[in-house]
């Protein structure tokens, strides 16, 4: 019986001192607020793994909270609204089921705010797509934020 449940869920009377996973992608953790968005893309940096990019800005003290996560696929390469939706969907669900990676560090993870672009032209299959999440996942925790560089922009009198 214990072989039919997600993994990391412990069935009744086995090891009561461990923490039940929470596989929840509530609405509190969407990014949808215009403000931070932009405060990601403007200050965050970012890395890709094909067919995804990532971008993130990082907090400013390790936490246990998981990060507002925004999930976004061009409609310049995918016309039809489908195709986005199901990508999207793709996405969405392999982050649900690997967040936990960047949940449960001991001691916190950096990111506040975190993007995952589609940026592939063709539609891959979700193992591929989870195998790539899983690795960025991994490469945020180990790489240091980079700020990137700032346009000094001089105002015209």
């Amino acid at each position: 019986m214990s072989n039919l449940l997600p993994s990391g869920v412990s069935p009744v009377g086995e090891k009561p001192e461990d923490k039940v996973r929470s596989y929840s992608f509530s609405k509190e953790e969407h990014l949808c607020r215009k403000k931070l968005i932009d405060e990601l893309f403007g200050r965050g940096s970012s890395f890709g793994l094909y067919p995804l990019r990532l971008v993130w800005l990082p907090t400013e003290a390790p936490t246990a909270a998981p990060p507002q996560v925004l999930v976004s696929v061009s409609k310049r390469n995918f016309k039809r609204a489908v195709d986005r939706n199901n990508l999207k969907r793709l996405m969405r669900e392999a982050y649900r089921l690997n967040k936990h990676r960047l949940t449960e560090v001991e001691g916190g993870h950096p990111i506040r705010l975190l993007a995952i672009i589609y940026t592939g032209k063709e539609k891959k299959p979700f193992a591929l797509v989870e195998k790539k999440l899983i690795s960025g996942l991994e490469r945020l925790l180990t790489e240091p934020f980079v700020a990137p560089a700032t346009k000094d922009r001089k105002k015209r009198p």
